[in-house]
C-alpha cells in the first residue's frame, strides 16, 4: 500500500508531501490543485509503461507543466518577484509504501541541447526504487542516474550494461525477472493501477451502446463494456452485493442484461414501469452510478483505484450509496478519491476515510492545516 505521495515542481504544486491511507479523499475549492494531484498519480503510473514523457506531452508539454512561481515559493504578501535560479529545473514525482512494498521516485529535467527536433522533451535525470516509506541508502534496491542504472544484488551493486535512453524509465526497461525482481514486482503493481475520470454518459457514450459480450473483470476506462462487466460480477463475483448496491441507490430497481446475438445490452427494471429501460433511456446519473458499481465491484481488484469527481451527474441522495461502495472497495484495493462534493466527502469521512483539503496560498497548492513539521518524511533521489 502507498503511504505517501510526493510532488515537486508540478503546475501549482511547488512542493507537497501527502500521507495516504487505504481510503484517501482529496478535496478543496476549484483551482486549488486537486486535478494536479490526480494527474501526478497518472504520470507515475505511466512510468511503468514507458509513457511518462508522452503523458506530459498530452498535457501540453514539459514547460507548461512546471511550477510557474518563484523557486522558493511566493512571498506571504506582495507580488511574486523573479529571482536567479539556484537549483536545476525539475519535476519530481514519487511515492513511499508500507514495509512490505516498494517506493519509487523519478526526477525529470531539461535535456542537454543537441541537434534534435525533440528538444522540448524532458529527460529522466534520476530514478530510485527502495523498500518502505522513505528512501535510505540501506533500503535502496535500484537506482538510475542519467543513462546508467544499477541494481543491488547479494554480491553488491551490479551496473546494468545497457544504457537507458533519456526518455526511457528503468521500470519499463527491465525485462528479465531474474535481474531485478523488486523492480519487476513494482512495475507490475503500477501497471495494475486504474484511473476513472472520463467516463461519458452523454447520448453517444459507449456505455449506452450494446457491445460484444465477453468476460470482463476490469471495466474499460470509457465504460464501453459496462454490460459485460456487470454480468461478470453477477456470475463470478458477489451477485447479492451487486443487487444490494443497486437497491440501495435505486429502490425497487433490478439489473437486466440481455444477449442479442452475442451483443450484450444493459437495461434497468424500475418500480412502476411496465418494461425495463434500456441504457439509452437511462438518465446520466443512473448510468454513471451503474458505471461506479462495475468499476468498484470488479472481480479482479486493483492495487490502486483513483477516481476523479465521481459525484458528477449524481443526485445528492446517491452520495451515501456511492460512499458505501467506495468504502467497500477500499477493503480490497487502495482507493484515492478526488471530489468537491461536501456531501460525498462527509459520507466518506464518516466511513473512515482520511480527508485532505487543498488550498491555494499565494498561488501555491498546499494541504490545509499541514505545517512544515507535519508532512511525512521524504527524500528525493540525487541526480
Amino acid at each position: 500500500m502507498l503511504t505517501t505521495l510526493a510532488i515537486d515542481g508540478y503546475r501549482s504544486i511547488r512542493s507537497l508531501v501527502v500521507p495516504l491511507a487505504p481510503l484517501t479523499v482529496v478535496t478543496g475549492a476549484n483551482g486549488s490543485g486537486k486535478s494536479s494531484l490526480y494527474r501526478s498519480l497518472r504520470l507515475l503510473g505511466a512510468a511503468a509503461r514507458d509513457g511518462a514523457i508522452r503523458a506530459l506531452a498530452a498535457e501540453g508539454g514539459f514547460p507548461g507543466t512546471l511550477w510557474a512561481g518563484p523557486e522558493s515559493g511566493a512571498p506571504a504578501s506582495g507580488p511574486a518577484q523573479a529571482t536567479v535560479r539556484r537549483g536545476p529545473v525539475a519535476l519530481r514525482l514519487g511515492f513511499g509504501a508500507d514495509a512490505g512494498s516498494f517506493g519509487y521516485a523519478m526526477d525529470l529535467g531539461i535535456p542537454i541541447p543537441s541537434a534534435t527536433m525533440f528538444g522540448a522533451d524532458p529527460e529522466i535525470k534520476a530514478e530510485a526504487v527502495w523498500g518502505g516509506p522513505v528512501l535510505r541508502s540501506g533500503s535502496l534496491v535500484c537506482e538510475r542516474r542519467g543513462a546508467i542504472h544499477r541494481v543491488r544484488t547479494d554480491d553488491g551493486w551490479l551496473t546494468v550494461q545497457r544504457p537507458l535512453a533519456a526518455w526511457e524509465s528503468m521500470l519499463a526497461a527491465f525485462g528479465d525477472p531474474g535481474a531485478a525482481p523488486e523492480v519487476v514486482e513494482l512495475r507490475s503493481r503500477l501497471r495494475d493501477w486504474r484511473f476513472y475520470d472520463a467516463v461519458r454518459t452523454d447520448a453517444d457514450a459507449p456505455a449506452r451502446r450494446p457491445a460484444i459480450g465477453t468476460r470482463t473483470p476490469i471495466l474499460a476506462s470509457d465504460g464501453g463494456d459496462l454490460a459485460s462487466a456487470l454480468q461478470t460480477i453477477r456470475e463470478q463475483g458477489d451477485p447479492n452485493a451487486l443487487d444490494a448496491a443497486i437497491e440501495r441507490a435505486l429502490p425497487g430497481s433490478g439489473l437486466v442484461i440481455t444477449d442479442h446475438g452475442g451483443r450484450f445490452e444493459l437495461s434497468l427494471r424500475q418500480a412502476g414501469m411496465l418494461r425495463p429501460l434500456t441504457a439509452p433511456e437511462l438518465s446520466d446519473g443512473t448510468l454513471r452510478y451503474l458505471v461506479w458499481v462495475a468499476a468498484l465491484m470488479s472481480t479482479r481488484p486493483a492495487s490502486l483505484i483513483a477516481v476523479n469527481e465521481p459525484e458528477t451527474s449524481l443526485h445528492p441522495s446517491l452520495m451515501e450509496p456511492l460512499a458505501a461502495m467506495l468504502g467497500d472497495a477500499a477493503t480490497r484495493s487502495q482507493v484515492i478519491v478526488v471530489s468537491h462534493s461536501d456531501a460525498l466527502v462527509g459520507a466518506l469521512e464518516r466511513a473512515g476515510a482520511t480527508v485532505h483539503t487543498l488550498e491555494k496560498r499565494n498561488g501555491e497548492t498546499r494541504v490545509k492545516g499541514q505545517g512544515v513539521l507535519d508532512a511525512p518524511s521524504w527524500v528525493w533521489p540525487s541526480r
